[in-house]
């Protein structure tokens, strides 16, 4: 299922054509940096990697906060729903010491993840800088990405960390994640498996990409019946819509390839 199949007509410019009632591929030689979160994003979610992580989350709330299961899983959900991260919640209302959250959740084996023959390729044909940008740790997001087999077709990793710790969707975390790599948002594309977190890169003036993956947690997490006008292109096939990017890049006639 690639970008044709889920046209519609974003804001901010990206204006969409359609002909016989079949959309065409936009323009995207004006992007020069691509921007991809990391979890259920640059993996399928059919993995279950996440649930992993999500079960540890679990386990530590539990622990720190002496707390059965069932009033752990309320706090991590409360605060992911009113705070982005489970997190920063816990930050805010319990001081908790970020770095041992962060090494304790993603203490897990990656080793449900495959190398990715589809994305290394797409990712090696993909003219552009290509940056990580994600709510986990530096660390696991090399893990994956080792895993994956994508690694070197990566120049950066934006963690919570960089972002001091206000993870998305908090607009200070784009923010920095611009300065710091001297992005200019109108050449950008961000990809994401959750489109609240699309909301700010639009308003900066991003091309977005929601990588919709269609699982219960994120359903329910979104809570939409209609897609945004923040999400300007959605997919449910990473490597499928990179192809398409690709093609139309190497046949317009506009860039001499």
């Amino acid at each position: 299922m690639g970008l044709q199949d889920h046209e519609c007509a974003p804001t901010l410019g990206h204006a969409s054509i359609r002909l016989s009632g079949l959309a065409l591929k936009p323009n995207f030689n004006h992007i020069d940096a691509w921007v991809f979160d990391l979890d259920n994003t640059l993996y399928s979610a059919a993995t279950n990697l996440f649930a992993a992580i999500d079960g540890r989350m679990g386990e530590f709330i539990a622990t720190m906060l002496n707390v059965d299961a069932t009033e752990a899983r309320r706090i991590q959900k409360s605060y992911f729903r009113d705070y982005g991260t489970t997190l920063r919640g816990l930050m805010i209302n319990h001081a908790i010491e970020p770095d041992s959250f962060l090494e304790y959740v993603h203490a897990i084996d990656v080793g449900v993840l495959a190398p990715d023959p589809g994305l290394q390729s797409a990712l090696g044909q993909l003219e552009g800088r290509k940056i990580i940008f994600t709510n986990g740790s530096s660390l696991h997001a090399e893990k994956v990405m080792t895993r994956l087999g994508v690694a070197d077709h990566f120049e950066a990793i934006f963690d919570v960390a960089d972002a001091d710790y206000l993870s998305k969707p908090d607009p200070a975390a784009y923010r920095a994640l611009i300065a710091r790599h001297r992005l200019s948002p109108r050449a950008t594309t961000l990809f994401e498996d959750l489109s609240r977190n699309l909301a700010p890169a639009a308003e900066l003036g991003m091309t977005t990409v929601w990588v919709r993956n269609r699982t219960a947690w994120a359903e329910s997490a979104e809570g939409l019946e209609s897609r945004p006008d923040y999400v300007h292109h959605e997919t449910e096939n990473l490597v499928s819509w990179l192809e398409d990017v690709i093609e139309a890049r190497h046949s317009d006639p506009s860039t001499g390839r």
